[in-house]
């Protein structure tokens, strides 16, 4: 039985890095627009000192240089014909998006209210809250989303206001629920295609570890409309979330085969913290003005959500995942004390070129409006300070580093499950045969390319393999991430 007293704060989890407090201060969305953007007046934050510190010189050199020009989303992907066809209503009416789909954050909020009976007394220890929605929710109302991506980000808006108000009321009612620690969770980082999500969905076959599952994130409370309705789908979580998990592939088909999303499917913390307004899913969709992330607040936001979602379970150790952490390691300490973090490791040149990749189509299902080329250099400088500045974090008493442990992922597709068994003893957990046998089964019916194939080259989003090698050269070293031509 895991012990019930909180674990002890890191004694210098205060001392939060450069490169993390540059990370926080790069502008309104996720990657940032400029490497460098302070925090603009009227934005939740401080400023930051100036950044330049936190990169390699000749990253700032040459992020000074006029950048080529890149292709377009448009001249990358074709929009299936019905999301073409909706975002054309717009225009057909001789005006923007916003007529058809307005986001407003009073008339969200009252839509809530009256649904739920009222707002809840208690505010999850952010008195700021409101103020954060509706400066997130103006901000999305004023970006550049076409009818689609606005119709399915104010969803995910009221569905995450409604989350967050049911989740407040249950802890006001049963205050005993913080009362459990979040005892050593075993959280998953790294940048993507580095074996993050695979590795998630097999350490969740552990029946000692629990990952949230996309129907809990989205739905963790159950709707007070279920009771009264007729419809059975309204109290099924899994049928609730569809609509959102599914409909990103709905909207662009070639995203199935850069991320599963499934309502069954253990999800990522960006998921989880969707009703703290102040997380990085939002900065992922569009390019924000106005409203900047938060991650200290977002931590505690977590915390208490997997609290209420532990609350009446057995002993649980939880199981999490999301590439952000990565650059933010002394503020989720700060939070979560005794977690094991499990660090992957990949080569740049094939990680790098995913990233930009995979955040461009994420804006692409909800905007016409995706800056390419500032993506692709805003995140090569976010990562190369997150990934060189891990080095120091972890050597320098800010983070426990007896508390990591690094998986490359040449080893994990090499032998999985000796990479999977190493990884337990280095935790002092026990890696069973059943867990062995359930982790081989997942994968037979799991194929790689089952989806198709992410295709991608360093080339086609302006870098080059042995640029990013070089930028990433301190990492690279440090790690021993091996070099795949």
């Amino acid at each position: 039985m895991p012990s019930q007293r909180t674990p002890p704060r890191h004694p210098t989890r205060s001392k939060t890095p450069a490169y993390v407090r540059a990370a926080l201060h790069r502008g309104a969305s996720w990657p940032p627009r400029s490497p460098c953007a302070a925090a603009r007046p009227g934005r939740l934050g401080r400023r930051a000192p100036p950044c330049t510190a936190a990169r390699p010189d000749s990253l700032t050199r040459r992020m000074a240089q006029p950048p080529p020009s890149l292709a377009p989303m448009a001249d990358r992907l074709v929009r299936p014909d019905w999301v073409r066809r909706l975002n054309l209503m717009a225009g057909s009416v001789g005006g923007h998006a916003r007529d058809l789909v307005p986001i407003d954050p009073g008339d969200m909020l009252d839509t809530a209210a009256v649904a739920l009976g009222g707002l809840p007394d208690g505010d999850l220890g952010d008195p700021r809250w409101q103020e954060r929605f509706e400066t997130l929710a103006t901000a999305i109302d004023a970006s550049g989303m076409h009818t689609v991506g606005r119709l399915m980000t104010k969803q995910e808006l009221l569905r995450s206001l409604r989350t967050r108000l049911l989740l407040t009321t249950t802890l006001d009612r049963s205050p005993e629920v913080r009362d459990r620690p979040v005892t050593a969770p075993v959280i998953v980082t790294g940048p993507a295609r580095s074996g993050t999500t695979i590795l998630f969905e097999l350490l969740a076959l552990d029946p000692g570890l629990r990952a949230p599952t996309a129907a809990e994130a989205l739905h963790p409370v159950a709707m007070p409309e279920a009771e009264a309705a007729d419809d059975s789908s309204l109290s099924d979580p899994l049928v609730l979330s569809e609509c959102e998990q599914e409909i990103w592939a709905d909207v662009q088909p070639e995203f199935q085969a850069v991320h599963e999303l499934r309502s069954d499917l253990p999800v990522e913390c960006v998921t989880i913290t969707q009703g703290s307004f102040c997380g990085f899913h939002w900065s992922m969709v569009a390019s924000l003005d106005g409203w900047l992330p938060d991650p200290a607040v977002n931590y505690a936001y977590e915390r208490q959500f997997l609290q209420a979602l532990q609350h009446g379970d057995r002993a649980t150790q939880w199981l999490l995942k999301t590439p952000g952490h990565l650059m933010l390691l002394p503020l989720l300490y700060a939070e979560f004390g005794d977690a094991w973090v499990i660090q992957t490791h990949r080569d740049p040149a094939k990680t790098m070129p995913s990233t930009v990749s995979t955040t461009a189509m994420v804006q692409w299902l909800r905007t016409d409006d995706v800056d390419v080329d500032a993506m692709a250099r805003n995140i090569l400088a976010v990562f190369a300070a997150g990934l060189n500045g891990s080095i120091d974090v972890r050597a320098s008493g800010m983070v426990p580093a007896d508390r990591f442990v690094d998986v490359h992922f040449s080893e994990l597709m090499s032998d999985l499950v000796s990479t999977l068994r190493a990884a337990y003893a280095q935790m002092e957990r026990d890696f069973s045969d059943s867990h062995a046998t359930a982790v081989l089964d997942y994968l037979a019916h799991k194929p790689k390319g089952k989806f198709g194939v992410h295709r991608y080259q360093p080339e086609d989003w302006g870098f080059t393999a042995e640029g990013l090698r070089s930028e990433l050269a301190p990492y690279i070293d440090h790690y021993g991430v091996a070099r795949e031509d």
